[in-house]
């Protein structure tokens, strides 16, 4: 029977076919239907079947169009496939699908390697190796960038290190220094004040040498008491410093007593009978003793070593203390001082007129 259906695309099936050795076919609902597992037809990725896959559907399609068809002395059917001429393209850019497509690629490219012809293999091959080697490129500069930046960063500390260390070893040698100099000064004043002494007590000496040539000077064995019941405040003196000397030695510019110079520990005594009303430190004065006569009058006893009688009545002649060089001193002596009504007189004077010979 003849069948007048189309034929698959790519497929030329004859119109008659006649019958052959295998004799006359029939086929009915239940021989016509296919069996399980067999012709089954594989979807492929990019759209297109094997080339065996498509030969048996044409088959198929092509005697169930015609409603019969005989077996016997069926002829050879002639099949052409579909020209693929970009079939790599197809096939996602060159990369076949399946086993069929690398089976077809992979003699491809050795065939062209194998005749020197760059190919597309070759290509990809090429262009992979340019990748690579611009990564390792990249990664090579990457890597000398941060030893770079760490050996910058190394140099930095190493020269904030060495500055630092500079700057410390500049301020211990200025402290140093400071202190060398700060020594230095200390020292240059103590002799200075030293020699200032020297000088002083070199000066008290000479006038003491000078006066007691001249006579100007005289001593006192015990300290005679002279009519009315005075006396005189020490025994074994030398005068030194007159009452209105000046000099820097004074805080007022000018001495306000009399000095009697003696070693330390000479006994001190009143002038005449009254009454002790202070005794104690009293800063230049070293100790002091204020004896209060019955007149009112006040004579200081200042720079003792030690007080006696620090308070009550004593009456002329009495030792109230001792000789020393306590207070604003550059010797042993007894700075004695008289004033009345709150103001100092000489006491050189005042014990001349009560009839004292100093």
């Amino acid at each position: 029977m003849a069948s007048n259906s189309p034929s698959p695309e790519g497929i030329d099936v004859p119109e008659t076919p006649t019958a052959g050795a295998w004799g006359e076919w029939n086929p009915t609902e239940d021989s016509a239907r296919s069996v399980r597992g067999k012709h089954r037809v594989l979807k492929q990725r990019g759209g297109l079947a094997r080339s065996s896959t498509v030969l048996g559907v044409g088959v198929i399609a092509a005697v169930g169009a015609g409603g019969i068809a005989t077996a016997q002395d069926r002829p050879q059917v002639a099949i052409s496939m579909p020209s693929l001429p970009d079939l790599p393209d197809l096939l996602g850019g060159g990369h076949a699908s399946g086993a069929a497509g690398a089976d077809t690629e992979a003699p491809a490219a050795a065939a062209a390697q194998g005749a020197g012809i760059p190919g597309q293999a070759d290509g990809r091959g090429h262009g992979q190796a340019d990748a690579g080697e611009a990564l390792r490129h990249r990664i090579l500069q990457q890597a000398e960038s941060q030893q770079e930046a760490v050996e910058t960063q190394a140099r930095a500390d190493a020269e904030r290190t060495a500055r630092e260390a500079a700057a410390q070893e500049a301020r211990t040698q200025k402290e140093a220094a400071d202190k060398e100099a700060e020594t230095a000064r200390a020292a240059a004043e103590k002799a200075a004040a030293e020699k200032a002494e020297a000088d002083r007590a070199a000066e008290a000496a000479a006038t003491t040498a000078a006066k007691a040539s001249a006579g100007g000077g005289s001593a006192s064995g015990a300290g005679t008491k002279a009519s009315g019941g005075y006396s005189l405040p020490t025994s074994s003196y030398t005068l030194t410093s007159h009452y209105g000397d000046s000099g820097s030695m004074w805080s007022s510019g000018h001495h306000t007593g009399l000095d009697f110079a003696a070693p330390t520990g000479t006994p001190v005594k009143a002038v005449g009978g009254g009454k002790v009303v202070s005794a104690g430190w009293s800063g230049a004065y070293g100790y002091r003793i204020v004896l209060q006569l019955d007149d009112g009058t006040e004579v200081w006893y200042c720079h003792l070593s030690s007080m006696s009688v620090t308070s009550g009545t004593v009456g002329a002649g009495e030792t109230i203390g001792r000789v020393g060089a306590t207070g604003n001193v550059t010797g042993a002596h007894l700075h004695l001082e008289v004033r009345k009504g709150g103001s100092t007189v000489d006491p050189l004077a005042w014990l001349e007129s009560k009839g004292l010979s100093v």
